[in-house]
């Protein structure tokens, strides 16, 4: 098992260089990159199987980034994996870069699909899945999405799929932030009870705090231990902006423009407050 130390390091390093790709374009999607900060230093600190130096190993698990914008949180983790060199860095969002500003299969190594048409990961995923089974590949598949991505239609189709199929290697890691462009995700569109939805649907449901690494751990863990034959889905209450005081507390985050001395600020904020364990 992972020490919670190692992944608690992997954590702070992956907002870090979030902050600083933000710093590069001055503005982009900080508030879900530093929130899902936690998840990914779970996923690719102790869950999945991959190969820095091979991201298209056949035997590699699958992550699809279907919220396409929060790639600024996917390249962080990417670059802590060690599959992007972090000379990369300060190309976020320029011309020719490997890390344009939304995801995109085509640029980007270990980069699954390209995502942001919210809705269209997990009908991908319930494919993959199918394929990897009919393949006999032992495995998994992880769908990233957010809850604003609940919204769509396509979505629950591809819900009721994958528990038709019975697919045991999918999972899918929803980010309940309760924010998207036009508000709060449960006035856009009520979705509570939502654990009671998923089960409805024939998932394996857990719930848990995404900014706990024990509980983000041990929530993969099971999932991936299940004996049921059935897809999984692990639903994350997360904080926009987690680490950066005052950032969280701003009322609207989603998509964050931040003046330059602001910057250094958060920076500075986040490195105080993991010398000090306030992220633990």
């Amino acid at each position: 098992m992972s020490d919670l130390n190692t992944l608690r390091e992997r954590a702070y390093r992956i907002r870090r260089y979030a902050l600083r790709m933000g710093e590069v374009q001055g503005q982009g999607y900080i508030g879900q990159a530093l929130g899902w900060s936690d998840v990914l230093a779970v996923a690719y600190g102790h869950a999945l199987a991959y190969r820095a130096a091979e991201p298209e190993w056949e035997g590699r698990d699958r992550f699809l980034l279907s919220h396409g914008h929060y790639a600024i949180a996917f390249y962080a983790a990417l670059l802590e994996a060690g599959i992007i060199p972090e000379s990369e860095l300060e190309t976020y969002g320029s011309d020719d870069s490997r890390l344009p500003m939304s995801g995109m299969a085509t640029y980007t190594p270990g980069m699954e699909i390209s995502g942001g048409s919210l809705g269209q990961g997990l009908a991908i995923g319930v494919g993959m899945a199918l394929g990897l089974r009919q393949k006999r590949n032992p495995a998994f598949v992880y769908n990233s999405m957010s809850d604003g991505e609940l919204d769509e239609g396509s979505t629950w189709e591809a819900a009721m799929g994958a528990a038709h199929h019975r697919l045991s290697n999918l999972i899918c890691l929803v980010d309940i932030n309760n924010q998207q462009a036009d508000g709060p995700s449960g006035k856009v569109l009520g979705f509570e009870p939502l654990a009671d939805k998923w089960a409805a649907f024939g998932w394996h449901v857990q719930r848990v705090d995404g900014n706990d690494l024990a509980a983000v751990r041990d929530a993969f863990d099971a999932a991936r231990s299940l004996r049921d034959a059935k897809p999984r889905v692990i639903l994350f209450d997360t904080l926009m902006g987690k680490g950066v005081p005052f950032l969280e507390q701003r009322e609207k985050n989603h998509f964050i423009r931040v003046d330059p001395p602001e910057w250094e600020e958060a920076l500075r904020v986040l490195d105080a407050s993991q010398s000090e364990g306030a992220l633990a």
